[in-house]
C-alpha cells in the first residue's frame, strides 16, 4: 500500500534529525537546561524585536527597547561558555 506525501516527510524529518545529533557523550542536564532556556529567550527577543518595530508610542518603544537591551544581553550570558 502506497503511503501518502505526508509520512514520507516526517520520516525524512525524523532520519534529518537523527543524523543531526552529535556523536559524542551525551549533555548534562544543566547544558540542556541552559540551552531551553536560550531558546526561550531567544523567542522573547524576536517578539519583542518584532513589537518594536511596530509600536507607535514612544513611551512603549522605550519600554521595548529596554526589553530587547536586557534580553541581549541574558542570552549572551546562556551563550557564553561555561568554565
Amino acid at each position: 500500500m502506497a503511503r501518502g506525501w505526508e509520512s514520507k516527510a516526517i520520516e525524512s524529518q525524523q532520519a534529518d534529525r537523527a543524523a543531526s545529533r552529535p556523536a559524542g557523550p551525551a549533555p548534562s542536564p544543566e547544558a540542556l537546561e541552559r540551552r531551553q532556556r536560550a531558546e526561550s529567550v531567544a523567542l522573547a527577543l524576536a517578539d519583542a524585536t518584532a513589537q518594536l518595530q511596530a509600536a507607535c508610542r514612544p513611551a512603549h518603544r522605550d519600554a521595548l527597547r529596554q526589553r530587547v537591551t536586557a534580553l541581549e544581553a541574558l542570552l549572551a550570558g546562556l551563550r557564553a561558555p561555561r568554565d
